[in-house]
């Protein structure tokens, strides 16, 4: 008995070696390709991104900007075909709302883990305009990165500080105006982006440490959303509320490459932006603001409810 004993838990522990390493093998098969899909294609965003640069023509650019979009969406393509044919269907998406690329879409998401954007580039790519988020105006100065953000048409903000607007109270709602600016070439064509309301990742020692009202959530800020309602408030009518579930738990970005999580749940429901909450000045305006906070807590709210649905039936 205690051979057997001993022999079966010789081979449970190779079999388990045996599985970890196909795991490992298959992370670092994954990282190659993201790396090989990202050199390849990178490059030639640099090529047209000098392009756009270098030649001013408003046409010309709105050319070169659908071209660069192009791009990027292979490179999504190309990563999320790679992850199905190497993991298989670990991302499960339940049916879509009637979604149009030729539409203007706030999509806003429970955030998990970093590979929450991954997740959302595979679920969304070539069904709605590319995803693109904020980004603070320094940025631009980064190398490579920034002339990609910029020739993708990434909006970038202006951001003032409580200390500056003290000292230069004529600066208030220069940022504003910068970011509508940065944002006039989306009345081109349709664009979609993306927030992360909780303003980071979720985690429970973080839920207890704000004294959350959510089972499953942090608390929301409006900031993020005032900002592109009010920046894009005349293109951007539908928030698309995603609700990403990961089994058992969150991974990390090489656990995601490795398909060392079970699976993840993805929902999205489609919601009409209340005209009242359209166009207005997140800065200035107190009453858009506490109308704006108060249409988000409502949305939140929902959305904990959706994530404990998921996680009872996960348990039953």
């Amino acid at each position: 008995m205690l051979v057997n004993l001993g022999d079966g838990y010789t081979l449970f522990t190779v079999l388990a070696s045996f599985l970890q390493g196909m795991k490992t093998f298959k992370g670092m098969v994954s990282a190659l390709i993201l790396l090989l899909n990202t050199l390849v294609l990178v490059s030639v965003l640099m090529v047209v991104a000098l392009l756009k640069l270098l030649i001013p023509i408003p046409a010309s650019r709105v050319f070169f900007s659908k071209i660069l979009v192009i791009i990027a969406e292979t490179w999504i393509a190309i990563n999320s075909t790679a992850f199905r044919w190497i993991h298989g269907h670990k991302i499960h998406i339940d049916v879509l709302p009637e979604l149009s690329k030729d539409d203007w879409y706030l999509v806003v998401a429970n955030h998990q883990s970093v590979t929450d954007i991954p997740i959302l580039q595979t679920v969304f790519n070539r069904r709605i305009p590319f995803l693109k988020f904020f980004l603070k105006q320094v940025l631009i100065w980064v190398p490579f990165l920034g002339l990609a953000w910029w020739a993708l048409d990434f909006p970038f903000m202006k951001r003032y500080s409580r200390e500056t607007l003290a000292k230069k109270p004529e600066l208030k709602g220069k940022d504003m105006e910068a970011t509508r600016k940065s944002c006039e070439q989306f009345k081109n064509f349709p664009t979609s982006v993306i927030n992360f309301v909780e303003g980071t990742r979720f985690t429970p020692t973080k839920k207890q440490r704000q004294n959350s009202p959510y089972q499953y959530l942090l608390k929301p800020k409006a900031g993020g959303v005032g900002f592109v309602l009010g920046a894009m408030g005349e293109q951007m009518r539908t928030l698309l509320l995603v609700t990403l579930v990961y089994q058992p738990k969150p991974p990390t970005m090489w656990q995601y490459l490795s398909g060392d999580f079970e699976q993840v749940h993805v929902a999205v429901e489609k919601i009409p932006i209340p005209a009242s909450l359209l166009h207005k000045n997140y800065i200035t305006d107190v009453k858009f603001k506490q109308e704006l906070f108060n249409w988000l807590q409502e949305i939140w709210y929902k959305q904990d409810s959706k994530l404990s649905d998921f996680y009872g039936q996960s348990e039953i």
